[in-house]
């Protein structure tokens, strides 16, 4: 009854940002607006005004220099020549006029909304981790069990290092577990955040794919670069017929394959994440688009979307651990072969 509890009262809370009437309800914005970036932290709504948290903006015009100053200055308009572009490849980002009028997207490292989600969630993972670091520092483990917080990550940790890193890396697993178990739990933790509509919370950071690359990116260094002998001869002179080395076909496959193993990876958990909070924003959409239909039928399809949320917030948490779990399992079997034959 406590979960059920818990994820009814998500589901409220999803939907306090969505428009009372269903004519003021545009799904491309209302879609965009909540899995996609922005300059600002939308809250909520009260009597039909939003409150927001204005974000730092930061950036660089060719020809007018650095500018930084609130987003809360662009809300208007133009401001120091720089707007937010409503349409064209540059929809929803700052832009100035070029010398011919044109849209000329400036050098941005603005503080956006996933960019603040995601130090906030980097920073209560560091908490976890000193919390349980203080605990272990306090208390002898061979003599005393762990309990509630500390317990639930010493937990996951042995599962990650015995059931994924020691199987798949082998002897050698040590080197890469600091890696491994920060990319876990920081997918985990920031899946965890996503799911959850009201602030903090909410920003979806896994499901934004320039996050999915740099993870990913990471995966390929720590393979490519640490990469043994056999595993670059495997590559470049791999055991199979002498015509199929010479052609040369079969390092050409190896040589793609190498580039296509951090692509799975990063497409993967984007596409994963960004289709839960998709499904869950159009189910419950549902509710205000079927109230035009009558009260009967409003409220069927209301109650069968409520139900349903409920179901697919259940099925996000577990999509939440399942992407790092897999995200984790991928890049040590990964690092795993890169090893062979040590």
């Amino acid at each position: 009854m406590r979960w059920l509890r818990y994820i009814l009262a998500v589901m409220l809370a999803a939907l306090v940002s969505v428009p009372s009437r269903a004519e003021d309800l545009d799904m491309n914005e209302y879609l965009f607006g909540h899995v996609g970036d922005s300059y600002e932290w939308h809250i909520t709504t009260v009597n039909g005004h939003p409150v927001s948290i204005a974000l730092p903006v930061i950036v660089h015009s060719k020809t007018t220099g650095w500018h930084v100053f609130s987003s809360k200055h662009l809300e208007e308009g133009a401001y120091e020549g720089l707007y937010i572009s409503s349409s064209g490849k540059y929809s929803g980002k700052i832009v100035e006029r070029g010398p011919s009028g044109e849209e000329v997207r400036p050098l941005d490292i603005s503080i956006t909304k996933n960019v603040a989600g995601l130090m906030f969630n980097s920073a209560l993972l560091v908490l976890l981790v000193l919390l349980t670091a203080r605990w272990y520092r306090k208390h002898d483990a061979r003599e005393e069990v762990p309990k509630g917080l500390v317990g639930v990550m010493e937990m996951m940790v042995t599962m990650v290092e015995d059931d994924i890193i020691k199987e798949c890396i082998g002897k050698e697993y040590k080197r890469y577990s600091p890696y491994l178990l920060t990319a876990f739990f920081f997918i985990f933790i920031n899946n965890l955040m996503g799911i959850v509509p009201f602030f903090p919370g909410g920003a979806n950071i896994t499901g934004n794919i320039a996050v999915t690359f740099v993870l990913a990116m990471c995966t390929f260094l720590a393979v490519n670069l640490f990469g043994n002998k056999h595993y670059y001869k495997d590559i470049f002179w791999p055991d199979v017929p002498m015509f199929l080395k010479v052609i040369p076909l079969m390092p050409l496959i190896e040589i793609i394959g190498i580039f296509t193993k951090p692509f799975s990876l990063m497409i993967r958990l984007f596409a994963n994440i960004l289709a839960g909070h998709v499904m869950l924003l159009g189910v419950v959409a549902v509710v205000f688009l079927t109230a035009k239909l009558g009260v009967g039928m409003n409220a069927g399809l209301s109650t069968i979307s409520v139900l349903f949320g409920v179901f697919l917030d259940v099925l996000e948490l577990l999509v939440a651990f399942l992407q790092a779990y897999v995200f984790t399992m991928l890049s040590a079997v990964f690092i795993g072969l890169s090893r062979q034959g040590d």
